[in-house]
């Protein structure tokens, strides 16, 4: 079952607000966000790049990595009040007008 944006964000609110401690702050998420752009960056160069995982190192993946990195998304937009599907309508709005002709479109004929 697909779910939405909207879907997403109030399930890791329900995860979140059965914890004392909450969102973390703004500041800490970011850092959050970094340390999981960071591990990300370390599965695709151990799968594409030129540094192969050494004998003793966890097995992760790329899929992991991004579903951590959307979860401290999440989360951070959850501690800010922002709506994530108002956030990417959007970014898609910004992408479709200032960069419509920036990218060489595929032929649909």
């Amino acid at each position: 079952m697909e779910k939405t944006l909207a879907e997403l964000q109030r399930e890791v609110d329900q995860y979140i607000s059965q914890f004392k401690e909450g969102y973390f702050s703004p500041l800490a998420m970011l850092a959050r966000m970094s340390e999981e752009v960071g591990e990300l960056a370390r599965e695709v160069n151990h799968s594409f790049g030129e540094k192969p995982k050494k004998k003793d190192e966890a097995d992760n993946s790329i899929e992991l990595e991004l579903g951590d990195i959307l979860f401290i998304t999440i989360c951070f937009a959850n501690s800010l009040g922002i709506d994530l599907t108002e956030a990417h309508d959007k970014v898609m709005h910004k992408f479709n007008t200032r960069d419509a002709d920036r990218w060489t479109k595929k032929d649909t004929d």
